[in-house]
């Protein structure tokens, strides 16, 4: 199960790439800080996407535009392999390669945008809505680590923030939490808007079903939903959708095993370890 969930760290077909290369050339996010540990971890990285994505489409306006105007309903897996390697590139791709990948993002979401149901205009280059996108990736990422794999100081999860700033920035999330506190703030204005809805009921059924993990895996697959489900902070949790589906007795302790398993396999050659490698080899040898 490992091996299939560390596959998806790998990029998508036809968008291979070595981040190996250049040598030398620094990431977005430091070396070695805690977004690296975090980001190495494929069972914290499964679960703290499901945890964002929950909070993303339980705000309308972010909901209408990931529903009407990305792949997801027609292909999760790929969906999920184009955002995890979208994901590594800003975490551990050199930074011009990075800069690129997300001036291209920028681009494309120009078009993206819409009216809401209720009739409310969306754009998706909007200031107010990619902070909350960059504030739920960096929430769920990080809590799911915090949770499941390794316990984070609260200096640590403060880091996690500070160090998503730069390619925040580049996206166009100006007022993104910088600090654990910010966080808190950026839920707590947020909340009152956020509601659930059909849309939120079918992600988590097309997380559980669809065919990401293989076929005798999905009750495992299942399992790390839930444990996304978990962890997801109020009053999204206690939306009807999301009640009743949090982990059941004694599955917290298996996920935990599952998430500090693998952080103790070796990662292959994931992006993780060719961007350690692509560093090492700027430093001077003695």
């Amino acid at each position: 199960m490992l091996a299939q969930l560390r596959a998806l760290m790998q990029p998508p077909a036809g968008m291979a790439f070595d981040f190996s290369q250049p040598a030398g050339e620094p990431a977005l996010a430091p070396a070695g800080g805690i977004t690296w540990q975090v980001f190495a971890n494929p069972v914290a990285l499964f679960i703290g996407g499901v945890t964002a994505v929950l909070l993303e489409l339980a705000e309308p306006s972010v909901r209408t535009g990931v529903w009407e105007h990305s792949s997801f309903r027609r292909d999760p897996g790929l969906r999920l392999r184009r955002t995890g390697f979208a994901a590594m590139m800003t975490v551990y791709g050199p930074r011009s390669a990075a800069e690129q990948l997300i001036a291209n993002v920028v681009r494309i979401h120009r078009h993206v945008q819409g009216t809401t149901p209720d009739g409310v205009p969306y754009h998706a280059n909007d200031p107010r809505l990619l902070d909350w996108v960059q504030a739920t990736a960096t929430f769920g990422f990080t809590e799911a680590f915090h949770r499941y794999a390794r316990r984070l100081s609260a200096l640590e999860k403060d880091a996690a923030f500070a160090e998503a700033q730069p390619a925040a920035r580049l996206y166009g999330a100006t007022g993104a939490p910088r600090s654990w506190s910010e966080w808190e703030g950026t839920l707590a204005s947020i909340a009152p808007g956020l509601e659930g809805s059909v849309i939120l009921a079918d992600f988590i059924r097309i997380m559980g079903e669809a065919p990401i993990l293989p076929a005798p895996l999905r009750p495992l697959q299942r399992l790390l939903v839930r444990a996304a489900i978990e962890i997801t902070p109020e009053p999204v949790r206690s939306l009807p959708q999301l009640r009743g589906h949090g982990l059941r007795l004694g599955e917290a302790t298996l996920v935990r095993a599952l998430a500090r398993g693998a952080g103790l396999l070796p990662l292959g050659d994931t992006p993780p370890a060719q961007a350690t490698r692509r560093l090492a080899t700027a430093r001077p040898h003695h």
